[in-house]
């Protein structure tokens, strides 16, 4: 494989895991992206990554990469997460590493599930193995903040997203819909679905755009959709109840489930939290909001987001539903990137 001079440093063989990791992205969740390099002498002999949820992890794909086993004892393996020491749906990676006996293990970060997390380095010590840590950890943490998110704060990492007319509009008035963005835009707009756990709307946008929330455009699974239609006011003929995919109506009046609609009675108040809450409960890892001002605006008021996607258009409305405001935007704006005649923003959350 891959020949590298002059023994670099940790940090270049951890780059690469972590770019081998980026691989899994909308296809493990919830489960962690995770790559994994095995390095002999310089010289890289094995990659791996976590290529889907339930199937082999990154270190068990490393290693089964490597032709002549007999070098695994004189190696050094580069893997952006600790290595899990449990059995879930596969067995204990470090059992791997430990069986193996493998010179030296370098993480990228520590897992941060208190259940699991520092286990797994504890394994491969106490069978003499030596653990370095902390190798490029905030790219790692950057790589997986929808893990680290749904890990720590108990519920989905939060993705805000909306496209706005130059003068700010969203939409024309009377709810009227526009096509503010570009059609390369929004093919990248169904990547991103294509990488999320589950998409949400409210009940304006899904009774006047009728949107499918899919990924047509793309190539790659569907999210759960998700809406919020309170009274249950929402017509059965639009594309959110047409069982293509599966959907969750969080309502004010009943619990049910009905082909691929499951209706989830909510509370007045603190709904956001609830909702966010349950979504934690069935394993969705991360969501992407698209709903309206309202929504949208809700999620910013109680700072319950963790990105933002701006899509700023090239085109004039002059009136109509204005676009939501997100304050502090300038000291959590990270990324400003042109697409076409459209300029995207991106924000991350500072708080």
């Amino acid at each position: 494989m891959q020949k590298v001079t002059n023994l670099p440093s940790h940090e270049l063989f951890m780059s690469r895991a972590l770019e081998l990791a980026g691989l899994g992205a909308g296809n493990v969740s919830p489960n962690p992206m995770v790559g994994c390099v095995i390095v002999h002498e310089g010289r890289i002999i094995g990659e791996g990554w976590h290529r889907k949820y339930g199937e082999a992890h990154a270190e068990v794909n490393a290693v089964n990469s490597v032709e002549n086993k007999s070098l695994l004892s004189e190696s050094e393996v580069y893997v952006t997460l600790e290595p899990c020491s449990h059995f879930g749906k596969t067995p204990p990676c470090a059992d791997l590493l430990v069986y193996h006996q493998v010179k030296r293990v370098i993480i990228c970060n520590v897992d941060s599930n208190p259940l699991v997390g520092g286990k797994g380095i504890e394994k491969l010590k106490n069978a003499g193995i030596e653990v370095i840590t902390g190798i490029l950890e905030e790219e790692g943490r950057i790589l997986n903040r929808r893990f680290f998110t749904y890990i720590e704060k108990k519920r989905p990492f939060v993705i805000l997203k909306w496209a706005e007319s130059q003068d700010g509009f969203i939409a024309k008035p009377g709810f009227e819909a526009v096509q503010i963005s570009n059609p390369l835009s929004k093919r990248l707009v169904h990547k991103m679905r294509s990488e999320e756990d589950a998409i949400m709307v409210g009940t304006n946008t899904a009774r006047y755009d009728n949107p499918q929330l899919n990924v047509r455009n793309w190539t790659g699974r569907n999210p759960l959709r998700v809406v919020i239609d309170n009274k249950l006011e929402l017509s059965e003929d639009l594309f959110l109840f047409d069982d293509s995919q599966p959907t969750i109506c969080y309502n004010q009046l009943k619990d049910r489930t009905e082909k691929e609609t499951i209706f989830v009675k909510i509370p007045e108040k603190e709904t956001l939290l609830f909702i966010l809450n349950d979504l934690f409960q069935r394993k969705i890892q991360s969501l992407i909001v698209e709903g309206g001002t309202g929504l949208l605006q809700s999620f910013a008021d109680e700072r319950l987001w963790d990105e933002v996607y701006l899509i700023k258009g090239d085109n004039f409305l002059t009136e109509g539903i204005k676009a939501p405001i997100l304050l502090n935007a300038e000291s959590s704006l990270y990324q400003c990137e042109q697409i076409g005649n459209d300029k995207w923003f991106r924000y991350r959350s500072d708080f």
